[in-house]
């Protein structure tokens, strides 16, 4: 917890009768994005206000730079930033005009409200708009410049509640860059989101909660590793498919899932994975004539799945996701 710069222990909040947080034990190391994923419910959102002072803890402790968010929630607003999923902007209002209020709103005072607005438009590439009405701005744009709002006072910590939901590719892409500029920086990220391909590619730690505690914790890699590889096989026709499952069971060890003409297989991560040419040389020596072998990777949707038992984001986010790559 020493070399934390955002730590919970036995963190619980309840509304109602609902649990929201059950004892959650989360630890972010300075300088990096930590990912927080989970179902809708898991305790994210409750998480992020908690931390962001907004909701007070029902029970546990909670640190954010070394102050307790429920005995010091002034000092930990001057160290944070926070953007969740909409934009908070004016719409009446210039970019320019919004970021000035923000920053008069964060005691910057005039002129170190204007100077730190101009500045963030400049190092954002958002000055060619900065004095257009915000109600013209496409859906990035604004959401942009709601992140650049949260900056207005150089964080330490800065808290991203979904912030590229519902954006389109390149907005995505836009965002994920200015994430990885503030890290670069030396700001430490707490992203929640429902899209995992992001969280994959931003995040050098990942936490995995569900009913309100954390299930799962690592680096995207080590979490993968622990749900091993998928071999995927794809007979010519249904009557090929029992000469392939009896060789592939025989290869593995395991016995394959399979409908009428394709089959798979998970391997644990501490077995053997066969190599893609013995499949094929045992495939063909059998009979079994085949359209196509491959071995899949697990991705963090495999592990998000395996922890939780529920699927995480809807297909279209992921292949929009993937496309930004």
């Amino acid at each position: 917890m020493e070399q934390a710069i955002v730590y919970t222990r036995d963190l619980r909040k309840q509304y109602g009768q609902v649990e929201a947080l059950t004892g959650l034990d989360l630890a972010l190391a300075p300088n990096q994005v930590y990912g927080l994923l989970g179902p809708n419910g898991a305790g994210k959102s409750t998480t992020v206000r908690i931390l962001s002072t907004l909701t007070e803890p029902g029970g546990g402790k909670a640190v954010v730079a070394g102050f307790d968010v429920a005995r010091q929630p002034g000092e930990v607003r001057r160290v944070i930033g926070v953007a969740g999923q909409d934009a908070t902007l004016d719409e009446k209002l210039t970019g320019r005009e919004n970021l000035r209020i923000f920053g008069r709103l964060s005691r910057l005072g005039l002129r170190g409200s204007r100077r730190r607005a101009d500045e963030l438009l400049e190092r954002f590439s958002l000055t060619p708009a900065a004095d257009r009405l915000t109600g013209t701005y496409s859906g990035g744009m604004r959401r942009r410049l709601d992140l650049i709002a949260s900056l207005l006072r150089a964080p330490q910590v800065l808290f991203l509640d979904e912030p590229t939901t519902g954006l389109d590719v390149r907005s995505r892409t836009e965002i994920w860059d200015t994430v990885r500029e503030l890290v670069a920086d030396g700001a430490t990220v707490l992203l929640t989101s429902q899209y995992l391909e992001e969280v994959d590619r931003l995040a050098s730690a990942v936490g995995v909660i569900d009913r309100g505690h954390l299930v799962a914790e690592g680096t995207p890699a080590e979490l993968k590793a622990q749900i091993g590889s998928r071999l995927d096989v794809v007979v010519e026709s249904a009557e090929h498919l029992a000469r392939a499952m009896e060789v592939m069971e025989r290869i593995t060890g395991r016995r394959p899932e399979a409908d009428t003409a394709n089959l798979h297989i998970v391997v644990a991560a501490l077995d053997p994975v066969p190599t893609l040419p013995q499949i094929v040389r045992e495939l063909d020596a059998s009979g079994a004539v085949i359209r196509d072998v491959g071995i899949r990777e697990p991705s963090l949707d495999d592990v998000f799945l395996a922890v939780t038992g529920k699927p995480a984001a809807p297909r279209e986010s992921r292949e929009a996701i993937e496309a930004a790559a």
